[in-house]
């Protein structure tokens, strides 16, 4: 998939502009604060209908206009139009019809993107870790999407009814009943998928990190889940008076946890800065494999400052990889040191993309 070209208007700093790129990798330079990383987030609006870095719409809004939107036009004649309004909310238009539900585009447009800041998902809790993961599942399986949407929703209505008890005697237990009794089996389903997902993500990951580093460091990454035991059901049932004296729901994929190791240490704790943005990498690398074997088709890949925080033979054995033409395809690079992609890039053919 190769998206031909981009339209903007009101798109953060972007009053009105358009881009065209090319089919294999396009570089995009300029100082910092010029809009890189804006035109980066205006291609992943179109394949997910939301930013990726503000969860408000209303914010992405350039200064003095009311609305914005993100037109993108793709090689297969994929024509897709994101556009929110203050007051009006969102429209998502796919070659000119209106999707009634944004969860039902998700996938359409297979997209990794990797930013400075996606290394909180080394340094921060597991709810982090769940979400990069779920993001992956969530684009090669609409159904996980789907069982995931309805989890949350059953969560919170669940948690809800337990803040609203001053004490236990307020419960109501059928209620709590009905609750569980649809909340198990997709928790269940959840955390099994996970599982699955990750046995088969495992080697691509470790492939990846071995092709940008050769120096002996093992990578790895463990899957803990309660879920998944046999006798889960049992659990979550007695657990259920702690529920209610903590008024919140103590067990289930929410407190799923992945644990990234490199040579058998936490790479939180004993990584360095080139380690954690190596591991982070190859996290979406295996993301984009994943996806494309799924898909039949390879993804947009956005990667965002990719060369912060990495020397240079990371660099270079990065390039190498990202040159390999058989296994990617339309790439998005941005870098705020023209100079430094010209002489990475010197012997591939690059589109470069100056903003000023």
């Amino acid at each position: 998939m190769n998206l031909n070209q981009l339209n903007l208007t009101g798109f953060k700093n972007y009053a009105e502009a358009s881009f065209k790129f090319s089919k294999g990798i396009n570089c995009i330079v300029g100082k910092n604060g010029v809009g890189k990383t804006n035109l980066l987030d205006a291609i992943y609006y179109l394949a997910f209908a939301k930013t990726a870095f503000t969860t408000t719409d209303s914010q992405n809004i350039y200064t003095g206009q009311d609305s914005l939107t993100s037109f993108g036009k793709f090689n297969n004649d994929l024509v897709v139009a994101c556009h929110y309004e203050r007051r009006k909310g969102k429209t998502l238009k796919v070659n000119g019809e209106e999707k009634k539900k944004i969860s039902h585009h998700v996938g359409t447009i297979p997209l990794v993107l990797t930013t400075p800041d996606d290394t909180d998902i080394i340094r921060e809790g597991s709810e982090s870790r769940r979400k990069f993961f779920d993001g992956a599942i969530a684009q090669m399986d609409a159904d996980y999407l789907k069982e995931l949407i309805d989890y949350n929703q059953l969560l919170k209505q669940r948690n809800e009814h337990l803040k609203q008890a001053e004490d236990p005697s307020q419960i109501n237990f059928l209620l709590l009943d009905t609750y569980d009794h649809k909340l198990l089996p997709i928790a269940k389903n959840i955390s099994k998928r996970r599982e699955e997902f990750l046995k088969t993500y495992l080697s691509s990951f470790k492939a990846n990190y071995a092709s940008l580093h050769t120096s002996g460091e093992i990578p790895s990454i463990r899957f803990r889940s309660d879920v998944i035991s046999t006798d889960f059901r049992e659990k979550f049932k007695i657990s259920r008076s702690k529920d209610i004296l903590m008024q919140r729901t103590l067990m289930g994929p929410h407190r799923d946890h992945y644990e990234f190791l490199l040579n058998d240490n936490a790479v939180k704790k004993f990584s360095s800065q080139g380690q954690q943005k190596t591991f982070i990498i190859c996290l979406k690398l295996a993301e984009f494999d994943m996806l494309s074997e799924t898909k039949g088709k390879r993804p947009l890949l956005l990667l965002d400052d990719i060369f912060d925080k990495l020397d240079d033979d990371r660099i270079a054995s990065l390039v190498k990889l990202l040159s390999e033409k058989k296994r990617f395809g339309q790439i998005f690079i941005t870098d705020a040191r023209k100079e430094r992609s010209k002489i990475f890039f010197k012997k591939q053919k690059v589109n470069f993309i100056e903003i000023i």
